[in-house]
């Protein structure tokens, strides 16, 4: 969401984000992901998050093929690359500066016979969401993207716009400061939430969501 230039070498443990690309095999495809960490900051490198979730949509917990898909805060566009490869149509989103990097991404990794299947598009949470059809998505992806606080409130809107009574939203997170576990109490209040994986040796939890039916005031 955030396109946050960070300092080289801040933390040894962040040094593979300074690496120009990123190399996985998922859904039987070797995927080669540029990075641009000067660049783009956050938006520009695959967080683990991202690739958690890769992990548990290839375990077939989710059923994909056919399914209509919306990665949102794609960045590299890894989440979005995978749930194409799965049989997924998929539209992956981020804001306009992170466009380009994103299409070349999306372009280079997907084969001629699934390049229809990925279309990449602007959306910035809570904006012009009118552009997007009202609850038109079988499955909402996120990984990694609750960690600025300004953005709950609008990320909030966004999956209840995009969301019908049948969609399940999958977030990747990482829980790292108190406000990241005020985001998912506010996601309780709108959706019905579960934790349905977890990967120890890189604490990220994987949460499952389905919209709640509307409260009748009495």
């Amino acid at each position: 969401m955030a396109l946050v230039p960070y300092t080289e070498n801040s933390l040894p443990a962040l040094s593979k984000l300074h690496n120009s690309s990123a190399h996985f095999r998922f859904a039987d495809h070797d995927v080669r992901l540029s990075q641009d960490w000067k660049k783009l900051g956050v938006a520009a490198v695959v967080w683990d998050a991202a690739v958690v979730m890769c992990m548990y949509l290839e375990m077939g917990q989710v059923e994909l093929r056919g399914k209509v898909a919306i990665e949102l805060g794609a960045g590299t566009g890894l989440v979005g690359i995978v749930a194409a490869l799965l049989g997924a149509t998929v539209t992956i989103t981020d804001r306009q500066p992170a466009l380009d990097f994103l299409s070349a991404n999306v372009k280079a990794n997907l084969p001629p016979d699934s390049q229809g299947s990925a279309v990449v598009s602007e959306l910035t949470w809570g904006e012009s969401l009118d552009r997007y059809p009202a609850g038109g998505f079988d499955l909402v992806l996120g990984a990694d993207i609750v960690y600025l606080e300004d953005t709950f409130v609008p990320l909030l809107q966004t999956l209840e716009h995009l969301c019908s009574d049948t969609s399940v939203v999958l977030l990747a997170c990482k829980i790292r400061y108190e406000r990241d576990t005020n985001f998912l109490n506010m996601l309780k209040q709108r959706f019905r939430t579960e934790e349905v994986y977890y990967d120890k040796q890189r604490d990220i939890h994987v949460y499952k969501a389905w919209k709640l039916p509307p409260r009748s005031d009495l």
